[in-house]
């Protein structure tokens, strides 16, 4: 069994893996930087630190998150931090990692973003690899 934070995305339940979890927080204000990556919402101080903050909508290929959306995931890829934008978090529970099921179809974003499953209430819910929706960084997880 493995440690599991379920969050949701676009109203959908996800499994984040506990060890890609540095915290999770609510953010203060973002500053938008400008050419970035549609992706990066902006930059915001966290801690006496700076971290980039991905809208998770649209690096999933769907509507961009809420304009006050505050809620975020941070993550640590190669010594950056990334707030990592979510609708809500529920808890952190153990599950077994299972495949992906032959008959689940995944589009899009959640295609690539998505490694494995886990059941929660006889419910599958998609395992989101924080890495595979970072801006250029998804090729360092195939």
């Amino acid at each position: 069994m493995e440690l599991f934070l379920i969050a949701h995305v676009a109203g959908r339940p996800v499994a984040i893996e506990s060890a890609q979890v540095d915290s999770v927080v609510d953010l203060g204000d973002t500053v938008a930087v400008p050419r970035a990556e549609r992706t990066v919402r902006g930059l915001a101080a966290l801690r006496s630190r700076v971290v980039t903050v991905i809208d998770t909508g649209l690096a999933l290929g769907l509507a961009p998150m809420p304009a006050d959306a505050r809620r975020a995931v941070i993550t640590r890829v190669e010594g950056h931090a990334y707030a990592v934008l979510v609708d809500a978090l529920e808890d952190v529970a153990s599950f077994d990692r299972l495949p992906l099921s032959p008959g689940l179809a995944l589009r899009g974003g959640w295609a690539r973003a998505g490694e494995a499953m886990v059941e929660r209430d006889g419910e599958p819910v998609l395992i989101l690899d924080l890495v595979r929706i970072i801006p250029g960084l998804a090729s360092l997880a195939a």
